[in-house]
This record gives structure tokens, C-alpha cells and sequence, in this order.
């Protein structure tokens, strides 16, 4: 769907992984929020693969240093703001997030959501599965761009906001979900927003058929570095 190489525009490298020892899991929190901050520091900008969603949260400390209080484009099967005494959960990082100031919900904006969550309390802009299905992908995409404006967004994509025939290796797969067709298509009509990074996270391959999810997570992060590209 794009006239130009991306890759020619772009130097890419895969700075590599970071693991944790277990049952000391906190060590990799700091790692992430330290290693992402050397990276951004260096005037680059971050494509984040998971792994457990949890991740986002040391991820969006690190870029808060450097770009303020961000919108989320969260692109998800559930909210992730169920409340929770701990840091280290992949339901309650956007629960988080906003109370240390790392996020505006009044700029962020939830896409696919089909779980539960309470609608007076919640803070951010629910487009769900059935919305993002049945507009028209060009009136999600308006309505995202209308929350965030010009403000620096973060994009996290959660695999199993894909309907599970799309990406079944996830651990917690929903049916009812979008087309990795309608994501992309959604993706390529915010390539204009102030995206200052992003994220793809919960494929599981021990899940997975056909290596069908892996395929959709790495079409994603492609797509993410040509929106880049597409930017200058």
C-alpha cells in the first residue's frame, strides 16, 4: 500500500532483547525505563516488541522524560485499567499510566475494546470492536485523530485486539474482534499524528497455527516503521 521504500529513509537496528531473572521481575522494569531512556536520548525513536503488555509501563516513563504527558492510541480486546496493588500486570498499566502523570486520557483514545470496564468512571475514549467494525474505517480513523490532535501520542497494539481467527496465539484471545485488514487500514490513517512510539505486544507463538499471529505482529511493526518513513 506504499509507493516508497521505507527503508530507504529509515536506519533501522535491532538494539536486542531484555530478559529478567526470575522472581526478581523488578530488575527488568528498571532496565526497560533505562535502556529506552538511552535510546530516545540518542534522538531515535523506539518500535517496542513484547512480551507481556506490562512492558508499556516502563516504556511510557521513559518517553514522558522526553515528550511530557502523551496521548495513548491503545488498540486493544480489553482496557488494561483494572485497579491492582502491583506494576507488574498486564490488565492495569493505562490504570497507572495516568495517575503518575504519564498519559492524558482526555487525548487518548481505546480501539476494539469487547471486555468490561465501568463506563462512568472511565476516563478515556472507547471506540469498541463492534464501533471500529461497523463504521466505516475512515470514521474511526476522524475520531481518533479529533482526540488526539497534536498531541505526542504513544501506540500500543495489543495482538488480541485482532479477532482470534486473525491472531489466535495470544493468552487471552476474545472473539469478535478487528481484521488485521481493518487494523492496518486504521494505522495508515493516523500515519499523521505525532506518534513518538510503539508498541506490539502479547503474541504468544506456543499459541499460535500456522504462524498466523506472528505474521499479523510483524506486519504491524512494519507498518509502524513505514508511518515513520511516510513522515520524514
Amino acid at each position: 500500500p506504499w509507493a516508497f521504500d521505507a527503508f530507504k529513509y529509515l536506519k533501522v537496528t535491532d538494539y536486542g532483547d531484555l530478559d529478567f531473572i526470575p522472581g526478581n521481575p523488578q530488575d527488568l522494569n528498571r532496565e526497560i525505563e533505562q535502556h529506552a531512556d538511552a535510546i530516545i536520548s540518542a534522538g531515535t525513536c523506539m518500535l517496542s516488541v513484547g512480551g507481556d503488555h506490562y512492558v508499556a509501563l516502563p516504556l511510557l516513563r521513559a518517553h514522558a522524560k522526553h515528550y511530557g504527558k502523551m496521548a495513548l492510541v491503545h488498540f486493544d480486546a480489553h482496557t488494561d485499567t483494572y485497579p491492582n496493588d502491583t506494576e507488574i500486570d498486564h490488565g492495569s498499566m493505562f490504570y497507572r499510566a495516568p495517575q503518575e502523570g504519564l498519559i492524558d486520557t482526555s487525548r487518548s483514545v481505546q480501539v476494539g475494546i469487547r471486555t468490561e470496564y465501568d463506563h462512568a468512571d472511565h476516563a478515556f475514549q472507547v471506540i469498541n470492536a463492534d464501533q471500529a467494525n461497523e463504521q466505516s474505517a475512515q470514521a474511526v480513523i476522524d475520531a481518533i485523530k479529533a482526540r488526539v490532535g497534536d498531541t505526542p501520542a504513544y501506540l500500543s497494539f495489543d495482538i488480541d485486539c485482532l479477532d482470534p481467527a486473525f491472531a489466535p496465539g495470544t493468552g487471552t484471545p476474545v472473539v469478535g474482534g478487528l481484521s488485521t485488514s481493518r487494523a492496518l487500514q486504521i494505522l495508515r490513517g493516523i500515519a499523521d499524528l505525532n506518534i513518538v512510539g510503539f508498541d506490539v505486544v502479547e503474541v504468544a507463538p506456543a499459541y499460535d497455527h500456522a504462524e498466523i499471529t506472528a505474521l499479523a505482529g510483524a506486519s504491524l511493526a512494519l507498518e509502524f516503521l513505514y508511518i515513520k518513513a511516510s513522515r520524514g
